[in-house]
């Protein structure tokens, strides 16, 4: 459909994270806290935590922040104790959405996200309404103008499901969850840094919107994503780019 571009789709969406970077950090804080109370508090033998810690110093956390989020988690510090759930729905159209949330007070966080679902226009569902739609995998995506070619035999060499080259020039590598950080690493000592890199959930069947349906479904997801208790938003929408202005 005329209009969409995946690139464009990845640069709004870190305009809209920079613009809630309070918030972001919020987030982090207990994604660390998680990781570390599960995995323990050393990213060499807690993958998990190795991820949150490159989340934390993507957006430029404090490392005193950091160290001190994972004292807390592994004891050494009074601490918070945060749950993981997730909360399936529908948007306008058909939209699958999925929402992963931690929080330390499950009755208020159902409540919130209902009430978003309800206001914007969508629908809380039950627990495998949506889930089913998804997989979660390993993302890095090159701007346009990146060497196909090489970027491609570095991370094929290194692990990698797939490299995907886009319509507006861009390229996106496809990993296992299992091969993201060998990938991203491989990449890095290439001298290939990605735009954007993470673990995320991709649908395996999109839903082509026009530029109203696109807006309609934008506002759930922001209402969603400005939730306290939300660390992730994920549907199945292919939105047009007129419909982020």
């Amino acid at each position: 459909m005329a209009g969409h571009s995946k690139w464009a789709n990845i640069q709004h969406r870190k305009k809209a994270v920079d613009a809630k970077r309070g918030k972001i950090f919020t987030q982090i804080n207990r994604v660390l806290s998680v990781a570390a109370r599960e995995g323990g508090g050393d990213p060499a033998t807690n993958p998990a935590l190795r991820l949150a810690i490159e989340k934390a110093n993507a957006v430029n956390m404090p490392k005193d922040n950091i160290e001190r989020c994972i004292k807390k988690a592994t004891g050494d510090l009074e601490g918070v104790t945060y749950e993981s759930l997730t909360y399936e729905g529908y948007a306008t159209n058909g939209v699958a959405v999925l929402v992963e949330c931690l929080t330390d007070n499950r009755n208020r966080t159902v409540a919130e996200v209902r009430h978003a679902f309800s206001k914007f226009g969508g629908n809380l569902g039950t627990d495998g309404s949506v889930a089913y739609l998804f997989s979660k995998i390993g993302v890095l995506n090159f701007a346009p103008g990146t060497s196909e070619e090489e970027v491609m035999e570095a991370a094929l060499d290194a692990g990698a499901d797939d490299v995907v080259s886009e319509d507006d020039g861009s390229i996106e590598v496809i990993t296992s969850p299992e091969t993201y950080s060998a990938v991203k690493d491989a990449l890095e000592a290439a001298d290939f840094a990605a735009e954007n890199a993470e673990i995320t959930m991709r649908a395996s069947l999109e839903v082509d919107l026009d530029v109203e349906s696109g807006e309609k479904v934008l506002r759930l997801l922001d209402a969603l994503e400005d939730l306290d208790d939300t660390q992730d938003v994920y549907s199945n929408a292919d939105i047009p780019e007129e419909a982020y202005n």
